[in-house]
C-alpha cells in the first residue's frame, strides 16, 4: 500500500518512487507485475497524473520498471543476468499455468518436482 503524505518535506513524486522502489526490493511488486495506470494510480492517491507519471519515469529511467505503450507499465526482471532470465522464465509460467487454470498449489507442486525438492 502506498501513502503519500501531503505535509512532508519530500516531494510526492519521490515518496511515490521510493514507496515503489521498496516493493520492489522487498519482492512485494516481482518481476512481470504490472503497475496501475498512471491515472488510476493519481486517482487513488489524490495526486495530479503529472506527478505519478514522473515518478514512473524515474522508475524506469533507471531500470526498475518497463513501459510497453498501451499495454502499460510492469516491473522490470532486476539483478544480475542470470537472475533477471530466471525471473523472466517465472514470470512466462505464471502466465502459462494460469491460462491453463492451474491452482498456485498445483504450479508450485509442479516446480518443485522439476527442481527435485
Amino acid at each position: 500500500m502506498i501513502t503519500i503524505d501531503p505535509r512532508s518535506a519530500t516531494p510526492p513524486f519521490e515518496q511515490l518512487r521510493v514507496q515503489l522502489l521498496e516493493q520492489v526490493g522487498s519482492g512485494e511488486l516481482p518481476a512481470g507485475a504490472r503497475l496501475p495506470t498512471v491515472r488510476r494510480l493519481a486517482e487513488d492517491l489524490g495526486l495530479a497524473a503529472n506527478t505519478v507519471a514522473r515518478a514512473y519515469r524515474e522508475l524506469e529511467a533507471d531500470g526498475f520498471i518497463q513501459t510497453r505503450g498501451r499495454n502499460g507499465s510492469f516491473v522490470a526482471p532486476q539483478g544480475e543476468a542470470a537472475e533477471r532470465q530466471a525471473q523472466e522464465a517465472a514470470r512466462a509460467y505464471v502466465d502459462r499455468v494460469s491460462k491453463l487454470g492451474i491452482s498456485r498449489a498445483e504450479a508450485l507442486r509442479f516446480v518443485t518436482g522439476a527442481l527435485g525438492s
